[in-house]
C-alpha cells in the first residue's frame, strides 16, 4: 500500500477535505498556495491516464465539486488544476487557489501553516463540499 493509499484509509493522519467512496481530498503537507489539495483516487493508480474512462471522468467531477467548494472558502479568481509530480507513485491531482499564474509555481518556497491554520483550512473546504 503507498503512502496516499494508507492516507486515504486514515492511516496515516490528514488534513481531509473531501471524500467519497472513490476518491479523497486533503491538504497537501508543503502547500505553494492556502488551500493547496491534492485529490487522489482510493484505488492504487500510478498514472492517471492509466484510469479507465469512466473512472478518470468521476475523478473530474469529484475534484470539479472540490474546486468549487475551495472557491467558496477562498478568495481567487480561480482554482488551478495540475497533474504533476513523480514521487509517489498514485494518480493525483493538484487543486490550487490563484489569482495570478505565479500562485502556482512549483519552484517557490513552500508555506509554513501551523497545524491550528490547517485544520480550519480544511474543515472549512470540507464544510462547503458537504453542502453542495
Amino acid at each position: 500500500m503507498d503512502i496516499f493509499s494508507k492516507i486515504a484509509a486514515g492511516e496515516i493522519p490528514s488534513y481531509k477535505c473531501a471524500e467519497n467512496d472513490k476518491f479523497y481530498a486533503f491538504l497537501d503537507i508543503n502547500p505553494v498556495a492556502k488551500g493547496h489539495t491534492l485529490v487522489i483516487p482510493r484505488r492504487e493508480v500510478d498514472y492517471i491516464f492509466d484510469m479507465d474512462n469512466d473512472e478518470l471522468a468521476e475523478f473530474q467531477v469529484f475534484a470539479k465539486q472540490v474546486a468549487v467548494a475551495m472557491k467558496k472558502v477562498f478568495d481567487c479568481r480561480k482554482v488551478a488544476q495540475v497533474v504533476l509530480g513523480l514521487e509517489v507513485p498514485h494518480a493525483h491531482i493538484h487543486l490550487i487557489p490563484m489569482n495570478s499564474e505565479g500562485d502556482v509555481d512549483f519552484r517557490k518556497e513552500k508555506l509554513q501553516l501551523s497545524q491550528d491554520e490547517m485544520q480550519q483550512i480544511a474543515a472549512s473546504i470540507l464544510k462547503a463540499f458537504q453542502e453542495q
